[in-house]
């Protein structure tokens, strides 16, 4: 209690010293900020009570000559003045910086003239009372909440007291996760409006230090192979764009309409082995495979990374996904990534997500309210008896929101509209009778693709019934893929290999049963996606339209510390532990091996040169 006090004053002190800021939010939001900010706040409490607690269990089994009371007033002390520093140098970063304090300012540790330059305008003065008052404050709050702690009741001896000790510390474990939910708390959590000041304020500052402390690698960039320049100059060939014309005005226009309904649904782990027209399996996706063959099919596009947060942030940002983390994991970056709700916004549309699970996993929810959705729906918004997969809500139950909820909006205004789904995701369980034989993992996974691509089938022939559907586009792209079948090693092509569909009645009649052979990533998606609607891509950095002729021909993608690189002329991987080239040249997508695509044997240098 004592620490969960202190923190709420914390926050209103962060709300008066940014007044200005505070003033543009309602009452509600305002009240938000401290509700939803309360879950972080136990949280932090709960791991600066682990020490107190086993104080309180030692000093119980050692008896009344143990100082408990000194050392737990001693470790909150300490604990009190480092926490009032973050708290006040916090303000006024906030305020240069525009996000709450971290690790980041460790960087600058080995400048202090410049750390004291920078800090050259604050308030000291200001500063200093702020940090009295908090000393102040929690000496008082001690006082009043804690004060001594009381001797044992007579008959209640050292045993008992010990084993309530124990229990108590153990209790300390529900708090510290955020609650007795299945993914451990995180910023998502806090996150909860539209106003980025408001999710900043509701997050609390020692425990976003020490999570970014966690995350943070402090050494110089493990992955600079070459100098800035040259390192430019290569990646500026690779992305030039070519003197073809692009979007609507060209011939490579495969829309009928300007403004097209946009269903973007990113399927969780379809990996091209499993997909008949990317070179996989026959029969398990019936009805991507028949979507390819009436839409536009892009045969060679590979995932960013291996995770859904990293392919989360490659399709609808555009951003490559990194070799050791993701940047899901660090809100104030992903504030500043572009976003396809944000871009489709901007041209009138109304955004909407919809997820069957928990939106906190993987800290997505962070950076889906970041990107402004309108509308964000996810398990805790399904009918209990509708949360029927152990991820959340089955496919089937999730499209089946998305089309009740599509014909009750406005006709008039365009949609962009991002589904995620779950039910292919381990362990792999379904709620209808499985179709392919077998109990291994290999089995339950095809018959979980099948049953997704089932669900999927079976939403898009009702959509296609109805008046909206004529003036919408569908994209259909996987999140990752998967080392099933097969058990692709770590950094092999296949692992990363993905189908990509343009489907929809937007499409012209010209344009359906069109293969692309361009290699391509994820972020890729997003430009190719923009550049048919005539909408701005210069902020998709990394990314290339794959409808438009002429440019380079290339996937890159990262697994753990290592990448990999395609080209039509041959596959590359290299492993950054060993510092070694894993593979060069032979080393390509088996599903393209067995359409009897070859590749040609090329150098690791071959390829800078090219």
């Amino acid at each position: 209690m004592f620490w969960l006090v202190f923190f709420v004053a914390a926050k209103a002190i962060f709300l008066g010293y940014h007044t200005a800021k505070t003033a543009e939010l309602s009452w509600a939001t305002v009240g938000g900020i401290f509700g939803y900010g309360l879950r972080l706040d136990a949280s932090t409490a709960a791991y600066l009570c682990i020490l107190p607690f086993v104080l309180l269990l030692g000093g119980n089994l050692a008896g009344p000559r143990f100082p408990t009371d000194r050392l737990i007033r001693f470790y909150t002390a300490v604990m009190g003045v480092v926490v009032s520093a973050f708290t006040v140098a916090d303000l006024e970063l906030y305020r240069a910086w525009g996000f709450r304090l971290d690790a980041t300012p460790l960087q600058y540790i080995d400048s202090p003239a410049e750390m004291m330059a920078s800090a050259g305008s604050a308030p000291v003065l200001l500063l200093g009372g702020v940090f009295g008052a908090l000393l102040v404050l929690g000496w008082v709050l001690y006082k009043k909440l804690v004060g001594r702690l009381p001797a044992l009741p007579a008959g209640f001896g050292r045993l008992r007291a010990a084993l309530v000790s124990l229990l108590l510390l153990a209790l300390l474990v529900v708090p510290m996760r955020g609650g007795v939910q299945q993914i451990p708390i995180n910023q998502s959590d806090v996150y909860f409006s539209s106003q980025s000041f408001a999710n900043h304020a509701a997050v609390n500052v020692p425990w976003n230090v020490l999570n970014s402390l966690m995350l943070k690698n402090t050494g110089p960039n493990p992955y600079q192979f070459m100098p800035d320049s040259i390192a430019q100059r290569i990646v500026k060939q690779l992305y030039a764009a070519p003197t073809t014309a692009t979007g609507a005005d060209s011939g490579n226009n495969i829309l009928r309409t300007p403004r097209p309904n946009v269903l973007f649904i990113i399927l969780e782990s379809f990996t091209a082995k499993f997909v008949a027209s990317t070179g996989g399996e026959r029969g398990v996706t019936t009805t991507l495979d028949s979507l390819a063959r009436t839409g536009v099919l892009f045969k060679n596009v590979y995932a960013s990374g291996d995770r859904s947060q990293k392919g989360l942030v490659a399709l609808l940002s555009g951003y490559p996904n990194q070799p050791t983390g993701s940047i899901i994991k660090v809100p104030r970056k992903t504030e500043r990534l572009p976003h396809l709700a944000r871009s489709f916004q901007q041209a009138g549309y109304r955004s909407a997500y919809y997820y069957g699970g928990e939106l906190a996993f993987a800290n997505m929810k962070s950076y889906l309210v970041a990107a402004g959705y309108d509308q964000l729906t996810e398990r805790a918004d399904f009918a209990p008896q509708e949360q029927n997969s152990k991820w959340g809500a089955h496919d089937h139950i999730l499209f089946n929101r998305i089309l009740t909820d599509l014909n009750q909006r406005p006709a008039t205004q365009p949609f962009f509209l991002t589904a995620f789904t779950l039910s292919s995701h381990e362990p792999f369980d379904i709620p209808i009778p499985k179709k392919f034989p077998g109990t291994n993992e290999t089995a339950l996974f095809r018959n979980s693709i099948y049953y997704t691509d089932w669900a999927l089938g079976r939403f898009l022939r009702q959509a296609s019934q109805q008046p909206w559907w004529d003036n919408t586009l569908v994209v259909l792209v996987a999140d990752h893929g998967h080392p099933l079948p097969g058990n692709s090693s770590n950094e092999s092509p296949a692992k990363f290999h993905i189908p990509l569909v343009l489907a929809g009645g937007a499409l012209r009649p010209e344009a359906r049963g069109r293969v692309v052979a361009s290699f391509g990533t994820q972020t890729d998606v997003a430009t190719t996606l923009l550049s048919q609607l005539n909408l701005p891509t210069q902020e998709y950095a990394w990314g290339r339209d794959l409808l438009r002729p002429g440019g380079k021909s290339f996937a890159f993608y990262n697994f753990n510390d290592g990448f990999g690189m395609l080209t039509p002329a041959g596959a590359v991987t290299y492993d950054h532990v060993a510092r070694r080239v894993i593979s060069r040249g032979a080393k390509v997508p088996e599903a393209q091996v067995q359409q009897g695509q070859a590749y040609q044997q090329v150098s690791f240098e071959d390829y800078l040169q090219k």
